[in-house]
């Protein structure tokens, strides 16, 4: 079985914090490049997902662990913040990547 080297995965861990912050100050500092709504969502959900998305990193556990024997109100209290934060991860993203696009094209 192929195992990572703990430098590699520092490498790669890093560099999508890098990127995920960037991401965040341009939300945050410039105009969005997606419609207003959705640039909206992603500022108040973005400090979130940060939080959300250093849980998941940190856990070795299943990625969304649904029981069976929860109730309706349980599931969605657990998955309405995993689809919130999923969705500010590629909005925010995809923002970073218009808004560098733009500014290779116009340059």
């Amino acid at each position: 079985m192929y195992s990572k080297s703990k430098g590699i995965i520092f490498i790669q861990r890093m560099l999508f914090w890098a990127l995920f912050f960037y991401s965040g100050f341009l939300l945050y500092t410039n105009e969005g490049r997606l419609p207003s709504f959705l640039t909206s969502f992603s500022r108040v959900v973005y400090p979130l997902s940060i939080f959300w998305l250093q849980i998941r990193i940190k856990r070795i556990t299943n990625f969304m662990s649904i029981d069976p024997k929860m109730t309706t109100s349980q599931l969605w209290f657990y998955l309405l913040p995993i689809i919130a934060s999923l969705l500010t991860v590629v909005f925010s993203l995809t923002n970073t990547f218009l808004y560098i696009f733009g500014k290779i094209i116009n340059s």
